[in-house]
């Protein structure tokens, strides 16, 4: 089954018309794209846009093969007049299934939003899924069999990719294209990289992809460390790494700090942020949690993690500390990174980096800053990533 993106870009295009942001202007040559709309081995058009019959012409295809235009965006008519020569645009209702005389087999998928996604079985057996902007699968069944090509909104909803994954019907060789792109992620290199970190890829407008074609998209890294200073973004970049994988356990190593108004503002924040399919586990215990298979794990932070650990070696006392208390403390900073290099879970922590700034004016703010350094550097050293956000910007130091 051959598949044609005569369009990747959402339903205004990119860049918007009259938006000064850096994104859409950033958005020109290549990085311009126009409304989604795929052209299904030219006989069957799911979405229309605007110049559709030129973008076909320019990808090197003509739309007299077409023989059923299909919409699944939530109006019930198509937002561009229909050009000469093409059937009437119509929807398959939830649930149902539509036999094309070429062979091909399209079931609507119920969503969670409105709108209407479509399940394509070519005449091949290959299987394809393409969902319309802000929406994801509702009442999915498990286990699913897996697609060969997805297409959906990864930026914009990127639980959808999660839930599809959650029942089987993304597996591990199941190519995800990332659709309906928008002025949220600047273009280019950016936005190849958030989309690598959730397994997906995006594609020029015009391109043809073969589906059921093997493509070297990245793996997802297994060990990830996150640093950043202090509302650089480093958690949000970190819960972004996570969100398009079901059951993700969140560990949280500040606990909650009763009767700290402004920390539990802080946690709620938080925690409003995740998606509602993951769990909340308050612990500094981290060894035992890396040592058992489970899903994917998200530890903030390692800073949090460290003040516990000089916590209960003394290490704020000079003698305690000359006294074993630095040596319980490698020990401690030991065993966790050889619980890291042996973990088969995936991984996503993070931690500050405090090493850039003002000298601490107390020997105990040095100390802790020293042994933060050191902790960040050997955790490091196990992870196949490591980024540095600074004011909300990734930059990839390893991987």
């Amino acid at each position: 089954m051959e598949l044609t993106l005569l369009g990747t870009g959402a339903p205004a295009g990119l860049p918007r018309p009259d938006c000064p942001c850096a994104a859409c202007a950033s958005a020109a040559g290549p990085h311009a794209r126009a409304a989604t709309a795929l052209l299904v081995d030219g006989s069957l058009l799911l979405d229309l846009m605007p110049g559709v019959a030129f973008a076909a012409a320019r990808a090197g295809h003509s739309l007299g093969g077409v023989r059923q235009v299909l919409l699944s965006h939530p109006h019930d008519g198509p937002a561009v007049e229909v050009p000469a020569g093409l059937p009437q645009p119509g929807r398959v209702p939830d649930g149902r299934e539509l036999a094309l005389l070429t062979g091909h087999r399209v079931r609507a998928v119920a969503l969670d939003a409105p709108g209407t996604g479509y399940a394509v079985t070519g005449p091949d057996g290959q299987r394809l899924l393409y969902l319309p902007p802000g929406t994801a699968p509702a009442g999915l069944e498990e286990p699913a069999e897996p697609y060969a090509m997805v297409l959906l909104d990864v930026v914009g909803r990127p639980d959808a990719l999660a839930r599809l994954r959650a029942v089987g019907a993304v597996g591990p060789t199941t190519d995800v294209v990332a659709v309906h792109l928008d002025h949220d992620v600047p273009p280019g290199a950016e936005e190849r990289r958030r989309l690598a970190a959730a397994g997906a890829r995006a594609v020029p407008d015009g391109t043809t992809l073969e589906v059921g074609a093997y493509e070297d998209v990245p793996d997802l890294p297994r060990r990830t460390l996150v640093l950043g200073g202090a509302r650089s973004g480093k958690s949000v970049e970190a819960e972004r790494r996570l969100e398009t994988l079901p059951q993700v356990l969140y560990v949280a190593t500040g606990g909650s700090r009763n009767g700290d108004t402004e920390w539990a503002a802080r946690v709620s924040a938080h925690q409003e942020r995740r998606p509602g399919s993951w769990r909340t586990v308050e612990t500094c215990d981290l060894v035992p949690l890396l040592g058992v298979d489970g899903p994917p794990l998200l530890v903030d932070c390692l800073s949090l993690w460290l003040t516990d650990a000089m916590d209960s070696v003394g290490a704020w006392d000079d003698a305690q500390w000359a006294d074993g208390g630095e040596r319980a403390l490698k020990e401690r900073v030991r065993e966790l990174t050889d619980a890291v290099r042996a973990t088969r879970r995936t991984v996503v922590a993070v931690s500050n980096e405090v090493g850039s700034g003002i000298v601490p004016a107390t020997a105990s703010g040095r100390r802790y800053r020293d042994e933060l350094g050191r902790l960040n550097a050997a955790f490091a050293q196990e992870c196949e990533q490591v980024l540095l956000v600074v004011a909300g910007q990734a930059l990839v130091l390893r991987g």
